[in-house]
């Protein structure tokens, strides 16, 4: 089935995963795939139809536009990636002093950490206190020593998925997590290694994360590319490009 981006359909979920790309059209200053084969995706509501979430009595702790779940669902467009343990890897690269590739064994010998967070969707449900554990972002990219002129992160996933994000706020909160709530991530969730940055939209929390890259200056993931906010505050339901929520 193909997607058309435009003002008035816009087709959204929070993972790309071996998608087949069609003809790439202009949008304004921003570039769209057309014709993007996945099967049938979720449909997303446009900004101005999205409900405000009932008060479910957590005060502050759920954004507006959202609401609470006790489950955890799968949303990735295509096929998951087949990822061998024995084979994986993660580079940390660009604007670092030293590029460095790290195996399981070795990403498994790093400090690892345990954190409690909320996780927002963009397709409009939250889970409250999610326990994760795995390596701090700041950890994982100390060893690399990072060159004052990077501002900004690329996240990249086997399967050909990117997400970006200031390099500070990934420094502040950022986690390359391997587990959720005592037991290891199941393979749609990300499997062995996903990336958790707990105040933003969880698109930007991609699954399957296979690459860091610093850079000096921001460049547009994938669906950042496609109609998404480049910043994902779900406090200030950032979850489509501004023009689109005129």
């Amino acid at each position: 089935m193909g997607i058309g981006l435009n003002t008035k359909s816009i087709l959204f979920d929070t993972q790309y995963s071996g998608a087949k790309l069609g003809t790439l059209v202009q949008y304004g200053p921003r570039t769209a795939y057309h014709g993007i084969s996945v099967g049938e995706p979720h449909q997303m509501k446009r900004p101005d139809q999205v409900k405000t979430a009932p008060d479910q009595g957590m005060g502050d702790r759920v954004p507006p536009g959202q609401f609470l779940t006790t489950k955890f669902p799968v949303l990735t467009y295509g096929p998951e990636p087949k990822v061998d343990i024995d084979n994986w890897e993660i580079r940390i690269f660009g604007l670092v002093e030293r590029e460095i590739t790290l195996n399981w064994e070795q990403f498994s010998a790093l400090q690892w950490t345990t954190t409690l967070a909320d996780f927002h969707c963009v397709t409009q449900w939250s889970q409250l206190d999610n326990t994760w554990e795995g390596v701090t972002f700041s950890d994982l990219i100390a060893p690399t020593g990072p060159k004052p002129e990077a501002k900004f992160v690329m996240a990249h996933c086997y399967g050909g998925y990117s997400t970006n994000l200031p390099l500070s706020l990934a420094m502040d909160e950022g986690m390359l997590a391997h587990k959720q709530d005592g037991d290891p991530l199941g393979m749609s969730h990300g499997w062995p290694l996903r990336l958790i940055v707990p105040s933003i939209y969880a698109w930007k929390s991609a699954k399957w994360v296979n690459g860091i890259e610093l850079m000096a200056n921001d460049r547009p993931g994938f669906w950042e590319q496609r109609g998404y906010h480049n910043e994902g505050d779900p406090w200030k339901e950032e979850r489509f490009w501004p023009e689109l929520t005129k």
